[in-house]
């Protein structure tokens, strides 16, 4: 592993602040505290700050000279889960937790940010982006509505993520799509209810429900080619109060993921006529409501090239994969890549015993590749700005 020197020695310091981070949770759009945080180092870093985009987005320029410009972005929001762990840094705040890693996000940019300013083997602007709400609020795409690469243009912009499973150090990337769309509905089923002893009397909106789901389940199965990918999740049904009255209503959510933008929008329209169809055999209603939310993330080839080169240089060429295989969890960085050029990779976090997935109660970051991700970042930046 070829960490750069400086970055070695201030190891200590990027886990205090992810340790702090991780203590410290906030969900989307409440990274207040983490924002702060952010903020204050840049500033001693001597690198330009700006706030608000997306309430609490910091981004943090520093410039070199003219040239090209480049954007790092991590993450900094938390889940509302309650974490398990026991060990001093666990979180404060019950309910709330760094359950995906992205404290290490933001202390690997914010390591790479010190480098940086310190050294400026580089021509040109950095442009450091910490952005809120990623779990599931889209911070991205608010942050790029408010106008993130118009008051901070970049000509290319990276990201990354820690992936357990994988080796510690060990980078994993691809050319196109990297992660799922993601995409949520809701179906309201509406029939007529009764005494459950006279089921007779009742259009039975329980047996509807659990027939569009057996049917949802059949659209991917069926009718889309097997060598393409997509999944329906049903992930919520609700309904009844009692146990001998058949409701008027059930109401059920769940979630789509797929990879091409043509699978994305062939689900909605497969989905609405499985519902309406069913439904009408049963003598129901139903509305259908889906509501697209993350595009796929889907890696630029001269960009996920020059960082291959780069990790390559830090990890070892034995320890970069570059034909990944693709993930259907989901990750706002889409947006971004949507309006300018760049890539996305995972890190990895550790195999093995103990090293559990993302959004798990007992998941923590693993502090031996922060300095692995703020090595890469820097000499990204060293690279693609050469001097």
């Amino acid at each position: 592993m070829s960490i750069i020197n400086r970055i070695a020695e201030f190891h200590e310091q990027m886990t205090e602040w992810r340790h702090d981070i991780h203590a410290h949770p906030e969900i989307a759009f409440e990274e207040q505290r983490t924002s702060d945080i952010v903020a204050r180092e840049l500033g001693q870093f001597g690198i330009e700050v700006h706030r608000g985009l997306a309430k609490t987005g910091v981004v943090g320029v520093l410039k070199n000279g003219d040239g090209p410009s480049i954007g790092l972005r991590a993450d900094m929001d938390a889940l509302p889960i309650h974490e398990a762990n026991d060990f001093d840094h666990r979180s404060k705040h019950d309910g709330k937790m760094h359950a995906c890693g992205h404290d290490g996000h933001t202390s690997m940019l914010l390591g790479a940010a010190k480098y940086l300013a310190e050294t400026r083997q580089f021509k040109g602007t950095i442009n450091f982006i910490f952005q809120p709400a990623e779990e599931g609020e889209g911070g991205a795409r608010v942050m790029i509505e408010e106008g993130l690469f118009d008051k901070f243009p970049c000509q290319s912009v990276y990201g990354v993520h820690n992936m357990p499973g994988k080796d510690t150090g060990t980078f994993h990337m691809r050319t196109g799509a990297l992660m799922a769309a993601y995409d949520t509905f809701e179906i309201t089923v509406t029939g007529r209810g009764s005494h459950a002893a006279m089921p007779h009397h009742s259009i039975d909106p329980v047996v509807v429900a659990s027939k569009i789901v057996g049917g949802l389940q059949s659209i991917t199965s069926r009718n889309l080619d097997p060598l393409e990918s997509a999944v329906i999740s049903v992930t919520q049904i609700h309904g009844g109060d009692t146990n001998n009255v058949i409701p008027n209503r059930v109401w059920m959510e769940g979630t789509t993921r797929s990879f091409k933008p043509e699978v994305r929008d062939w689900l909605a329209p497969s989905m609405q006529r499985v519902v309406d169809g069913i439904a009408q055999a049963y003598g129901a209603s139903a509305e259908f409501d889906y509501l697209r939310r993350y595009p796929s993330t889907i890696n630029h080839s001269t960009e996920t090239g020059i960082a291959a080169k780069i990790a390559a240089e830090v990890a070892g060429e034995a320890r970069v994969d570059i034909n990944t295989a693709p993930v259907m969890g989901a990750e706002d960085f889409s947006f971004m890549l949507e309006k300018v050029p760049g890539c996305y990779l995972f890190i990895g976090n550790g195999a093995g015993e103990g090293a559990c997935m993302v959004h798990n109660p007992s998941y923590d970051f693993n502090d031996e590749i922060l300095p692995v991700g703020a090595t890469y970042f820097s000499r990204l930046v060293e690279t693609v700005l050469a001097a």
